[in-house]
């Protein structure tokens, strides 16, 4: 049973449960203490150990009941089995009379386990099969039917082919009825290994494959995503920002406790024998990150606009204070609409009112700088997603450097090449002198780097 139990660990760690090496020793010494016979206690005990938060929870359900199902083999026995029986042993000594070694024997063995439909030897016998062929190392769907043909050779199936054959040869009636009965349960055998192969894809591979997909996606640009891609875009959204914000969180509390302060522990510990009873800490000033979000919502970068407002809403439990304006002719602020309601909801209300038209920056600019310049500050940092595409109206460079001289950085994303910063209406190369960044931004994974860059200038040196 360990080495069932550590497949299914590692079934689990694949289906993103965090397990640890002290996790799996009390996962089976808890076993040792439940048991196998009661399914349910046997569940409780696992799912107490190894499972941490209430998503954890789903995600051990599910894997715990696809990793001991065992419905592969649950088709009711032949009416005539007996009938099959005598004739198999017929046939089987005739083939050994005819060859003279063991390999009649050994081709009679799965064919008498499916004729009287023997659950558990097949079930068994099919586990160890499977690992033998490595059918728990699958990573790919396209693997499934290799995998499950290696998986019925290491059963026997060529034996049972043979012995198909040879009955099909003989020519009695008998014979011919068995092997009638034996190609359907071979057909049987095929269902259930094609079965049990897909249950491994499950458990082992399609966690893999989800983060494949997921990691293709974060790479593709931002413009170019199909609508049927949004709800996944949403959810890896939301994963990143997660991340990001758990270790941004740790790096918070460790920057706040601070370092410790040799010099000063020492001099104290001097009233004691050099027993240092009390610790003194350097500690350090830590400021949360304000973030001011300023996106172009026309129908040029629509779209980056969209992940950008929803990853940094995704942030707010790690940043102090977040503001977030959008515009295509003019500006509003949508903060209060982002927490009125749902992310989805929100922005795509905020896409409705004011997205895809056409764009004036300069316009734009000053409804920004007359709702919210003055409260910009040094701990401000002014986030601006937009290709700078000005429609050949005033872009108001005055404006940009007001409020790069009332921020801490004034950060510009933009969603087209470098190469394009200086063509058309584009005023980029313009915009570039009061931008302490300016960076091509045009993949979910470009954006998640960014926004990492932003927040981890907050923390202490």
């Amino acid at each position: 049973m360990q080495r069932t139990l550590e497949s299914f660990l590692r079934a689990l760690r694949s289906m993103d449960v965090h397990v640890s090496p002290a996790e799996a020793i009390d996962a089976h010494r808890a076993v040792e203490v439940a048991g196998f016979a009661d399914r349910q206690l046997f569940k409780d005990a696992l799912c107490t150990t190894l499972a941490k938060t209430a998503e954890e929870v789903e995600r051990f359900d599910a894997c715990f009941d696809t990793f001991f199902r065992r419905g592969e083999f649950m088709q009711s026995p032949p009416d005539d089995a007996a009938a099959d029986e005598a004739a198999l042993e017929a046939l089987s000594q005739a083939e050994g009379e005819a060859d003279g070694d063991g390999e009649a024997e050994n081709d009679t063995s799965l064919a008498e386990m499916l004729l009287s439909n023997d659950a558990a030897a097949l079930a068994q016998a099919m586990e160890a099969a499977a690992d033998r062929a490595g059918a728990g190392e699958i990573r790919l769907s396209s693997q499934r039917r290799l995998l499950t043909r290696r998986m019925l050779d290491e059963m026997g199936l060529r034996g049972l082919e043979r012995l198909i054959a040879q009955a099909n040869e003989n020519g009695e009636p008998d014979a011919r009825a068995l092997a009638e009965r034996l190609a359907k349960a071979r057909q049987r055998l095929f269902d259930a290994a094609g079965s049990y192969v897909e249950r491994q894809h499950e458990l082992y591979a399609s966690e893999s494959g989800r983060k494949m997909r997921e990691e293709l996606l974060a790479e593709e640009k931002l413009t170019a995503i199909d609508q049927h891609q949004i709800g996944t875009m949403q959810v890896l959204v939301r994963r990143m920002a997660k991340k990001l914000a758990n270790k941004y969180s740790r790096q918070q509390r460790r920057a706040k406790k601070g370092k410790l302060n040799v010099g000063r522990t020492l001099r104290k510990s001097m009233g004691h024998g050099g027993v240092p009873f009390d610790i003194v800490w350097k500690h350090q000033v830590h400021n949360r990150p304000k973030i001011v979000c300023i996106c172009d919502v026309s129908g040029s970068v629509a779209a980056a606009s969209h992940f950008l407002i929803l990853f940094l809403y995704c942030l707010k439990e790690v940043v102090e204070r977040m503001d977030a304006f959008a515009f295509s002719n003019r500006l509003v602020a949508v903060g209060d609409i982002l927490e009125d309601e749902s992310a989805e909801v929100a922005i795509a209300g905020v896409l409705k009112a004011i997205g895809m038209r056409s764009t004036d920056y300069g316009q734009s600019l000053e409804d920004f700088c007359a709702l919210h310049l003055n409260k910009l500050d040094r701990h401000t940092t002014v986030i601006i997603l937009g290709d700078a595409r000005t429609n050949y109206v005033d872009p108001r460079l005055d404006l940009m450097r007001a409020i790069n001289e009332r921020s801490r950085a004034v950060i510009w994303l933009n969603p087209e090449p470098e190469s394009f910063w200086s063509r058309g209406d584009s005023e980029m190369e313009r915009y570039l002198r009061f931008c302490h960044v300016a960076k091509t931004c045009n993949t979910l994974a470009g954006l998640e780097r960014i926004i990492e860059d932003v927040l981890r200038t907050y923390l202490p040196r």
